[in-house]
């Protein structure tokens, strides 16, 4: 393990132990029958997809932390919106920021894990996200953060800790920002049964072809199929085209009717939409009958409860 990686852990574990992380350190999670989740950990709050993003994101008691994965050139699973350096959040290892222009060039299915914990994710100031605190961190591996999401809820005494995995990849760039869905798939389930979480995990994707080999080789694994805002296809025409049922539909929160929350629970399944980031639409939703929310501001849903 390089040194900087075993620093930052320490840092974190220190966090946990001492409860420097937050006062709030010993909030309970609210009931699994509504799932609160915290989009990228707690975007609004911490940087997205870091181990300090999930630990706030426990902190104002979510039930689920919600997380991207990419993999490594040395197939490691660490989290990630994006399989390069997007040029919103990531400062460059001399200290200059990472372009438009050139994000896409720093590819991560292309580079070690050693070289990925080179670059900061979490310095810039975001330009959607002002609240955001801005702390020196990197990009971290899943194995990591499930260690540490799980040492919190042991010493917080708080309920376990859910896992929404989503797998990023298209089929346009197999082989080129990420693996195919079955070697991608394979390797999160290693570190999944790895460290014993698979009973709570969900893993999510917009790419059906992950879905659909995970519910082949893994069938006792919960699936979300994540639907994008600008989609056309009906409710019916998207649970064709996977071809089994998840266990979760998850579209963006303003495809949500009344409608379409009656068909979900019809066929027995959650909805469960994304990125909802304001009271007054939480409180719309909910009333709707949605099963949960994901959001970058997990810190509003005290005020929903």
């Amino acid at each position: 393990m390089k040194a900087s990686r075993c620093y930052y852990l320490a840092l974190v574990f220190f966090c946990i132990t001492y409860g420097a992380c937050d006062s709030t350190m010993k909030s309970k999670s609210p009931p699994i029958s509504f799932d609160l989740q915290g989009h990228r950990g707690a975007r609004g709050l911490m940087p997205e997809n870091t181990i300090l993003a999930m630990l706030r994101a426990l902190e104002e008691g979510v039930t689920t932390l919600e997380m991207d994965v990419v993999i490594s050139k040395d197939s490691q699973v660490l989290l990630s919106h994006e399989p390069w350096m997007n040029h919103e959040i990531t400062t460059k290892p001399d200290g200059s920021f990472v372009t438009s222009a050139e994000a896409a060039s720093y590819n991560i299915y292309k580079m070690p894990y050693a070289e990925v914990l080179t670059f900061d994710a979490g310095s810039r100031l975001h330009p959607r996200f002002p609240q955001q605190q801005k702390v020196k961190v990197h990009k971290p591996l899943l194995h990591d953060v499930i260690t540490l999401a799980e040492a919190y809820a042991e010493k917080s005494k708080r309920s376990p800790v859910q896992y929404n995995i989503e797998t990023k990849s298209t089929d346009s760039t197999d082989n080129l920002f990420h693996p195919a869905p079955a070697p991608f798939v394979d390797m999160l389930m290693r570190v999944v049964e790895n460290k014993k979480v698979a009973n709570r995990v969900v893993i999510q994707s917009f790419d059906i072809r992950t879905l659909q080999y995970l519910n082949k080789k893994y069938p006792s694994m919960k699936t979300a199929l994540l639907v994008d805002e600008g989609s056309r296809a009906s409710f019916a025409a998207n649970l064709t085209a996977l071809g089994f049922e998840p266990t979760i539909y998850s579209p963006h929160y303003s495809l949500v009717t009344a409608e379409l929350v009656e068909a979900c629970h019809r066929r027995n399944l959650k909805l469960i939409p994304w990125t909802v980031n304001t009271l007054p639409e939480m409180q719309r939703l909910k009333l709707l009958g949605v099963d949960g929310l994901i959001s970058d501001y997990p810190n509003l849903y005290k005020q929903l409860l």
